[in-house]
């Protein structure tokens, strides 16, 4: 959970980079194929209860590597993943932008990162598992494929 010190931080940061007329990153919006990797990602956190601390610290740490993030941006990305998952109707708006945007490696890295967020706690529910077969389907990663990214990141998890 973001502390009112991290808002703070947040907000004399911007209030310097505005009067040395540095230029802000800009916000993650929908064509940004990171913003639609985290939404998967949050989605698959958030199957069986809320983004719990634990899983909001792998998500962090999942993105933050991926995508060479600091840390507030990483906590922006997760923001915005978060709106975004809640607001979306199906996976298709995801799933579409990562097909726009990622060769069939970044796609796999993706699905990879999935089932590593998944297998953050040592099990894999069905909905989970459903949801990576369907996403991944989406994704046009084989079903062979799927398997070896599974069993990579369940190997990893128990490591």
């Amino acid at each position: 959970m973001i502390g009112p010190d991290y808002l703070m931080l947040k907000e004399l940061k911007s209030f310097f980079a505005d009067l040395s007329g540095e230029e802000k990153p800009k916000p993650f919006d929908d064509s940004d194929y990171r913003l639609s990797a985290a939404a998967l990602l949050v989605h698959v956190a958030t199957l069986d209860h809320e983004l719990a601390a634990e899983d909001r610290e792998t998500l962090q740490g999942l993105l933050k590597s991926r995508f060479d993030l600091d840390e507030a941006r990483t906590a922006e990305l997760i923001d915005a993943a978060v709106t975004a998952d809640r607001e979306a109707v199906d996976f298709y708006r995801f799933t579409h932008n990562l097909m726009r945007s990622l060769d069939e490696a970044g796609r796999q890295r993706v699905v990879e990162m999935m089932w590593e967020m998944a297998y953050s706690d040592h099990a894999v529910s069905e909905f989970e598992d459903n949801v990576m077969w369907r996403v991944g389907d989406l994704l046009g990663i084989s079903t062979n494929d799927r398997i070896a990214l599974k069993h990579r990141a369940a190997s990893g998890a128990k490591a």
